[in-house]
């Protein structure tokens, strides 16, 4: 039997809260080139682009297991790239919460490309926990 979990929107929302603490004045450091297989692999050829930095309250709180990132402080890029991946740290900069998606549409960070030396701010942010797993 496949498996399938079916969760309150109330249980993803606590999930989702203590994620979203973690990134608590964290940084997004913001990558192009292929996004590692898990959060846990080490970064090897991808080019860093910019580092931007979350605020004291990262995320306003979640709504049905949905976070959306309040304010993001701008970084000045220190590479040319058209974004693919970030990885999210806790503030302490070595500590890896997750990696996301990245681009200009269709991605948890809603970036475009940029030069190096110019000034870089995100449009949005946002990340789903899931109400539900199945068909594993």
């Amino acid at each position: 039997m496949a498996l399938n979990t079916q969760l309150t929107d109330n249980t993803v929302n606590v999930q989702a809260n203590a994620l979203a603490t973690l990134c608590n004045l964290g940084t997004i450091k913001i990558y192009g080139g292929t996004q590692p297989a898990t959060a846990d692999t080490a970064i090897s050829s991808n080019t860093l682009g910019v580092t931007l930095t979350f605020g004291a309250t990262a995320f306003a709180t979640a709504v049905s297991g949905l976070l959306t990132a309040n304010s993001i402080t701008s970084g000045v890029a220190v590479a040319t790239i058209t974004p693919t991946w970030a990885r999210i740290f806790k503030v302490d900069g070595t500590t890896v919460v997750m990696d996301v998606s990245a681009g200009a549409s269709g991605a948890n960070l809603t970036i475009g490309a940029f030069t190096s030396g110019t000034t870089v701010s995100a449009s949005s942010f946002t990340h789903d926990v899931r109400n539900a797993t199945s068909g594993f």
